[in-house]
């Protein structure tokens, strides 16, 4: 782990959220090629040719239904995501939707969320 990304969750204020960001790193890298990763002040970028995934802890839902250490991974798509497990989807432009999902648990970084975001990478690869 590099220092940006552990001043990126001190900063943050939620450092119990970096093994969240550890398992989510741990399986891009493992799973994606070519994926470069940028520190920025309100998230953590993943791109190949573009951004295809972020790292952040957007508001996406009520304070009071977060769980109490939690991190949203954000994904774009060329469809939208029938899941309960999207807590926010938006077409920002047509044929292009992004999708917030609140992760709480390491375990969550599992099959299918790894499912959307190869999609998404490779729809950014693809653009």
């Amino acid at each position: 782990m590099d220092f940006d990304t552990m001043a990126f969750f001190e900063a943050q204020k939620h450092p119990e959220a970096l093994p969240l960001y550890e398992a989510l790193e741990g399986r891009i890298l493992a799973e994606v090629d070519s994926v470069r990763i940028k520190v920025q002040k309100s998230q953590i970028t993943f791109y190949n040719r573009r951004l295809f995934a972020c790292a952040s802890f957007a508001r996406v839902r009520r304070k009071a239904e977060l769980p109490p250490c939690w991190l949203v991974v954000t994904v774009g798509l060329a469809r939208r995501l029938d899941s309960p497990r999207v807590a926010v989807a938006t077409e920002p432009y047509p044929g292009r939707w992004t999708h917030h999902i609140v992760i709480s648990d390491p375990a969550e970084v599992d099959d299918e969320l790894m499912g959307w975001v190869r999609e998404a990478a490779a729809f950014a690869a693809a653009k």
